[in-house]
């Protein structure tokens, strides 16, 4: 009778719980473990080399600096530039070596005033988001050229106007660029008859190639996931296992990558379910024990708590030690790697509980105060550290260094949040979760709800010009291995991608479902590319 009671209880308890309503997930497991992957063959690996072999002619080819310019330009946005590295740095050199001797100054050269070559509005305002820290002429650039294509994009006939649209949407600097480039070859291919057809098939080929080994990469990471069957007794929390292998995807797609795609997605599925713990399950009481198992690193802390908060940690635990494991058969290395992990989760979670208690007692913070803690809430130092480690780096004062002193990880982190919030704050408002950085600027300067996300937006436009010269300063002294900067750098453009349209986490179906479809499951037509 005794045991019915406690039982009867603990239902009751269970039932009062907090529920994000998440829809479950839409990716079944044999699906995913099922995808074909015909393209990594030697046939087509043989093509691939004839046809880099003739666009190494056509950098030869090339009569001009313009024509040099262009052809850059045109691999980078089909995705070859990895392919050929080398070609594109010569003829850059040799550009700059050219330009060196004309003394016009380029920009005051275009009078933009009387700009009238939609080609060059659209160049001017990508430019513009290349704009550093106190810079007011790429602000008036972006201003211009912005007006200028909204004026004019009604008259422009359809292949401009998608251009255009697409630009004006989210400009090339802050997209991801393997995410782009289907979508260039498809324009390309439409609507470009100038282009070589041989440039266009090896965009193709290339697409496919890297999708093969990605599908590789989603059966292995899915099969894992799918052993490990830490969801079973999980049905608060948000089964997102395709969703967070795209993540890995837009912060580094590269062939070579695969352990760190593999790495970055068990890295993220962890932060959205130990996030939904924070968020959605524990009490206070309970949130406070398992923060110290964390900071502890102890399984004993948590023996008095819910089976599936027990569950969460020692997945938790297991995952952390076989990535440290897997660096240091990488680096030879592993005690300082689990001791760097170790403290970024700690700090995540620590993060997560002060955010907990706002809620628990309807405190809204300053907006200062909010973004101080939403820096590590964010989840963006647990990757950042994770990266570093695995890129190779045993550096460390360097990797100490990560989210301090408003460094590049520091804005990455500050954009992670804010993209974050734009995209899920109506929702988390609806739930009655703990504020957003829109709420609280909108409670501390008596705003509107509109106000404020234009503030947000403005903020993440200034950390933007942060990162460009962060990026830049590095590039010139060497302060971070630049593997890193790229993957670190692409967090907050895969950030901004999945809630540029909503919750891309929290809904499944809308955009990111396309962008998995697209950059995972569906390969570009070769046969029909080989007829025409």
């Amino acid at each position: 009778m005794e045991c019915s009671r406690q039982k009867s209880a603990a239902f009751d308890e269970i039932q009062q719980r907090r529920s994000a309503n998440y829809k479950p997930n839409i990716w079944q497991y044999d699906f995913l473990e099922s995808l074909p992957t015909i393209y990594d063959g030697v046939k087509y690996k043989l093509r691939a080399e004839n046809l880099k072999e003739n666009v190494k002619d056509m950098f030869v080819e090339a009569k001009d600096q313009l024509a040099k310019l262009e052809l850059v330009d045109i691999i980078r946005k089909l995705g070859l530039g990895d392919l050929f590295a080398e070609e594109t740095h010569k003829a850059l050199q040799t550009v700059v070596s050219s330009m060196k001797n004309d003394k016009n100054d380029v920009f005051n050269a275009v009078s933009i005033t009387k700009c009238s070559d939609i080609k060059g509005l659209l160049e001017l305002f990508e430019a513009s988001y290349l704009a550093f820290e106190g810079e007011t002429i790429l602000d008036e650039a972006k201003a211009f050229s912005m007006e200028a294509l909204r004026n004019v994009y009604p008259t422009l006939d359809l292949n401009l106007a998608k251009e255009v649209a697409h630009a004006l949407e989210l400009p090339m600097h802050w997209r991801v660029q393997w995410f782009d480039v289907k979508w260039r070859i498809t324009m390309y291919e439409a609507y470009n008859k100038n282009i070589d057809k041989r440039l266009l098939e090896l965009a193709k080929l290339n697409f496919n190639t890297v999708q093969a080994i990605l599908q590789k990469d989603l059966r292995e990471i899915s099969r894992w996931w799918r052993n490990l069957g830490i969801m079973e007794g999980l049905n608060f929390t948000r089964d997102r296992l395709a969703e967070s292998f795209l993540c890995s995807v837009g912060l580094t797609y590269e062939p070579q990558y695969s352990c760190f795609r593999k790495c970055l997605t068990k890295i993220t599925t962890m932060i959205l379910i130990i996030d939904d713990v924070y968020d959605v399950y524990g009490s206070i009481e309970e949130l406070e024990q398992f923060t110290e198992a964390v900071d502890r690193w102890d399984s004993s802390k948590t023996q008095d708590l819910p089976e599936c908060m027990k569950t969460c940690f020692q997945a938790l635990y297991d995952i952390t030690n076989e990535i440290a494991y897997d660096i240091q058969e990488l680096n030879g290395w592993q005690v300082q790697a689990l001791v760097h992990m170790r403290k970024a989760w700690t700090g995540f979670c620590k993060a997560l509980f002060v955010e907990a208690k706002w809620y628990t007692k309807g405190y809204s913070p300053s907006l200062e105060e909010y973004l101080s803690n939403a820096l590590i809430s964010s989840g963006a130092i647990v990757i950042s550290i994770h990266s570093m480690l695995s890129v190779g780096s045993t550096d460390e004062k360097i990797i100490n260094l990560l989210g301090k002193d408003e460094d590049l990880a520091y804005n990455i982190s500050i954009i992670t949040r804010l993209y974050n919030d734009l995209g899920t704050s109506m929702a988390e408002k609806e739930r009655g979760d703990a504020p957003s950085s829109i709420h609280c600027y909108v409670r501390e300067m008596n705003v509107s709800e509109k106000e404020a996300e234009e503030h947000i937006k403005n903020m993440i436009n200034n950390t933007w010009k942060k990162i460009n010269g962060q990026c830049l300063n590095n590039q010139s002294h060497n302060l971070l291995p630049c593997s890193f900067v790229k993957v670190t750098t692409n967090v907050a453009r895969m950030v901004q991608c999945l809630y540029q349209f909503g919750d891309g986490f929290g809904i499944q179906d809308r955009e990111t479902r396309n962008h998995i479809i697209s950059l995972l499951i569906e390969p570009f037509n070769l046969d029909k590319t080989a007829k025409d």
